[in-house]
């Protein structure tokens, strides 16, 4: 089995975090509920993650950092505790549906919405955004890269325009923390939603919320919080007020590991590696016959993805073909981006999405080059 589907969640991991979840599980107790060892190993836990993640994103206080499942709910958090009836957000057609979907809802209930246009290489001009800034606009919502041709926004440029703008810039970090750096601060990022078990080579239900200081989001949820039990209100304060319930610190333990790793082995060289079995894989294919590769490949620095299709041929069926014929795992469809597929005209069709690791090889890609060009040639 060949795994090129690392945008969906990374396979291969460090060894580090499976052993760090098994020794999790053998003896970690529930966070803040008990002032006995198997509790406060757990806290411990708990910290120590909060305090290598603020490191990996720059982040001068770790307290600003909440834990949650995953992006969606961190991006739920932030999208719905921060705008309401009356507010303006501006989003773009690059977006995923963890982002589309809540914004949707909203714009039901009275929140006015803006979404910026792709061109047909998949990008969207930051003009248009500074363009669509008026008195009532709340935040711009993004995702750094996208999950489907891997091309990135500047996220510094547009920190620095809603920065300017007292607009709040919330970013989408799922496709990129963990391969390209991130600094809070000199990117000016008001709340920052990542997930654990992609780039970051955590566990699935694990992620985080970062929202900066001054900045007050209203909690999804409320319940315990292991301390003002005979408070009728959850607590006002970071991290707590926006971690109701027991958290999953089982994961959160493997989360670490997988950042400890990534810190050791050194993000340049991570996300150097993933692109360039990205750019063998795209000259590869490039100059085959019935081939389309979607995205904008005209600068190096982009997230190690190459999206395409073979002629009309449903995607579907290539990616199921790949699979059964040659061991390569890969995501067709949709990929939750709606309005970007319907910008680059492959609603219907969908496409074939490859995602690179830097635990993938040069051997994999050759193989996966040869399978495409075959796939083709029979069409």
């Amino acid at each position: 089995m060949i795994y090129f589907d690392n945008a969906a969640t990374s396979l291969k991991k460090p060894d580090s975090v499976a052993d760090a979840v098994y020794a999790a599980i053998k003896n970690m107790g529930n966070s803040g509920r008990g002032s006995h060892t198997a509790s406060l190993e757990a806290g411990r836990a708990i910290y120590a993650t909060r305090e290598i993640l603020a490191k990996l994103f720059c982040i001068k206080d770790a307290s600003r950092i909440a834990f949650t499942s995953n992006a969606t709910e961190s991006l739920n958090i932030a999208i719905k505790g921060l705008l309401h009836k009356g507010d303006h957000v501006i989003t773009t057609e690059l977006e995923h549906n963890s982002v589309l979907r809540p914004l949707y809802e909203l714009e039901s209930s009275g929140v006015e919405l803006t979404i910026i246009k792709s061109d047909l290489s998949g990008n969207i001009k930051i003009e248009e955004i500074e363009k669509s800034i008026k008195k009532n606009t709340k935040m711009v919502i993004c995702g750094h890269s996208s999950n489907l041709t891997g091309n990135l926004l500047d996220i510094k440029r547009i920190g620095k325009l809603c920065r300017e703008e007292k607009v709040l810039f919330v970013v989408d970090a799922a496709q990129t923390a963990g391969v390209f750096p991130i600094d809070v601060e000199e990117q000016s990022i008001d709340v920052l939603c990542f997930t654990g078990h992609k780039g970051l080579l955590g566990p699935q239900g694990t992620g985080g919320i970062y929202v900066r200081e001054g900045v007050l989001v209203s909690p999804l949820k409320t319940g315990g919080s292991g301390f003002s039990s005979f408070s009728k209100t959850h607590p006002d304060v970071m991290p707590e007020c926006l971690e109701a319930g027991t958290l999953n610190g089982h994961g959160i333990a493997g989360l670490y590991a997988g950042v400890t790793y990534i810190l050791e082995k050194g993000i340049d060289q991570i996300r150097e590696k993933e692109q360039k079995l990205m750019w063998q894989f795209y000259k590869g294919i490039i100059d085959i016959p019935n081939i389309k590769i979607y995205g904008s490949f005209t600068t190096i620095d982009r997230a190690a993805i190459v999206t395409f299709n073979i002629a009309d041929y449903d995607s579907g069926e290539v990616s199921d073909q790949l699979a059964e014929e040659f061991g390569i795992y890969t995501r067709s469809g949709g990929h939750c981006a709606p309005l970007l597929h319907e910008a680059l005209g492959t609603k219907e069709q969908g496409a074939v999405r490859f995602s690179f690791s830097h635990f993938n090889t040069e051997e994999e890609v050759n193989i996966a080059i040869d399978a495409v060009k075959k796939l083709a040639i029979e069409i």
